[in-house]
């Protein structure tokens, strides 16, 4: 029986209404005799709410699929059942009342444990990618831990339970509250030493991914990618030496190992070493020759030549 009042929809009109209020979905029923699902959508405070109910075995979205006019970000709000939700190699589990923040223009899979009610309040990502700088939105629960996190959850569990008064409903400053307390949200958790363990593994292969995207900028400082993950500098060399690491010299061996890349490739053998090391992040030719030979034990020169044969 469904959770709410809205007609069960077939598996193929749910899909096509899905799509059309919150984009280019995928799913996959678990069994369409006995599929259940609905969507309705509407608006409360200036933002769009879609109302989600289903048994379906998943629903996704692949980065490819994602187009520029995926304009919003989702702060879905768990009404019924539980709910698995995976972005960016994260896992989140959702129980009735609890809710999460998820990025439109991300690749993402929601997977329902049997019937599901959720609510999605699309917030505009412009908003939302301003609130947080340059970094990337985080995919996170919204945790009652701290007060910041308590009163977006009052403003949202009034607005998906009732609308909102005639002179609140004109004002933008519903979403301007909401997204404003977005940040402080996610600083707080990020702080906590809960937060670093469950994401400990998950967030040391995020910040070595960015790393790997950026080797040839001359700005990766522990400060720009303790910024960038929105946690403190301190932080993040805890996290390194976890992983018996530390920032510098793990941005030092990746552009080691790119520029070895380079120096054996046939195809860029008229390039010089000095290009090469340049490009990967390198400001003095004798510091690279003397941190390559100590991490390869041979001059780049000789690296070069001796690959080149063998590759001949």
């Amino acid at each position: 029986m469904l959770t709410t009042n809205a007609t069960s929809l077939s598996f193929d009109a749910w899909l096509g209404a899905v799509r059309q209020t919150c984009g280019p979905f995928d799913s996959i029923p678990r069994d369409r005799r006995t599929f259940q699902g609905s969507v309705s959508r509407r608006a409360n405070g200036g933002i769009d709410i879609a109302n989600i109910v289903t048994n379906a075995e998943r629903i996704s979205s692949s980065h490819t699929q994602r187009r520029d006019e995926d304009r919003f970000c989702f702060l879905i709000v768990q009404k019924q059942g539980h709910a698995t939700l995976v972005q960016n190699d994260i896992s989140i589990t959702l129980r009735p009342g609890e809710m999460a923040l998820m990025d439109s223009a991300m690749a993402c899979d929601i997977i329902p444990h049997g019937l599901i009610e959720h609510d999605s309040l699309h917030l505009l990502r412009c908003d939302v990618a301003g609130r947080f700088g340059n970094t990337a939105i985080p995919f996170m629960k919204i945790t009652a831990d701290c007060a910041s996190s308590q009163i977006l959850q009052l403003i949202v569990s009034r607005m998906v339970a009732e609308p909102l008064a005639a002179a609140e409903e004109k004002e933008r400053g519903v979403l301007e509250s909401l997204v404003a307390l977005l940040p402080a949200i996610y600083q707080h958790q990020a702080l906590s030493p809960a937060f670093m363990e469950q994401a400990d593994g998950t967030l040391f292969i995020c910040v070595q991914q960015f790393i790997d995207q950026h080797l040839q900028e001359d700005g990766i400082s522990p400060e720009r990618l303790a910024s960038a993950f929105h946690m403190s500098v301190r932080q993040l060399y805890r996290l390194f030496e976890q992983h018996g690491e530390t920032v510098c010299r793990y941005v030092q061996r990746r552009r080691l190992a790119r520029c070895a890349e380079e120096l054996g490739s046939p195809i860029l053998s008229r390039r010089s070493i000095t290009q090469i090391a340049y490009k990967w992040g390198f400001t003095d030719s004798a510091h690279f020759s003397r941190s390559f030979k100590r991490e390869f034990a041979s001059s780049p020169r000789e690296y070069r030549r001796t690959r080149l044969e063998h590759a001949a």
